[in-house]
């Protein structure tokens, strides 16, 4: 009788360690790795920082004249284009974070959980600024389309394109810094 329940609860335990494995990895499976990505990871005090990764220029609608030379962040990665913005509480007005979007077709942004008033400008595969939304409302989560076909987003400090008379038609050029 000793001997079936040390096996009964030799099984049993066995068994709560197999349930609580398989639980453990189905909550962990979502990561695809061990350190979480910055559009999945959890708020902490520490606001996120600009990192210069490259240029922009606003030009003419002829793409003849320089009309404004801003940095620019870049978010290329689907992880970094849904973090985007998020958690900043300031924003410099010659920086910029440019969404690399990898196709062209209309396009939609929202603020969640963005501090900062941003203009959000849609741009085409030609570089030409398509649409614009101008200062985006903190914290508001509704759908702010491009109205046409982007591959490129680009988001400054709300009232940038105002103040520097940025409008639609204008071109666009970039580069991306060499990394180091």
């Amino acid at each position: 009788m000793a001997i079936l329940e040390s096996r009964k609860i030799v099984f049993g335990l066995g068994m709560g360690f197999l349930v609580l494995a398989l639980l453990g990895g189905c909550t962990n499976s979502h990561k695809g790795g061990s350190q979480p990505d910055k559009a999945t990871a959890p708020k902490t005090s520490i606001e996120p920082q600009f990192e210069k990764e490259g240029e922009l220029y606003f030009l003419s609608a002829d793409g003849q004249d320089t009309l404004q030379k801003i940095d620019i962040e870049l978010a290329e990665r689907r992880d970094e284009i849904e973090y985007g913005m998020m958690y900043r509480k300031s924003m410099d007005e010659q920086t910029g974070m440019l969404f690399i979007m990898g196709f062209e077709q209309p396009q939609s942004f929202y603020m969640k959980n963005t501090y900062v008033s941003l203009d959000i400008i849609y741009i085409n595969t030609q570089e030409e600024i398509v649409s614009i939304q101008k200062n985006a409302k903190p914290l508001d989560e509704t759908s702010l389309p491009s109205g046409k076909p982007a591959s490129l987003v680009l988001e400054v400090k709300g009232g940038f394109t105002t103040k520097h008379n940025i409008q639609e038609g204008q071109k666009i050029a970039w580069s991306r810094l060499p990394k180091s």
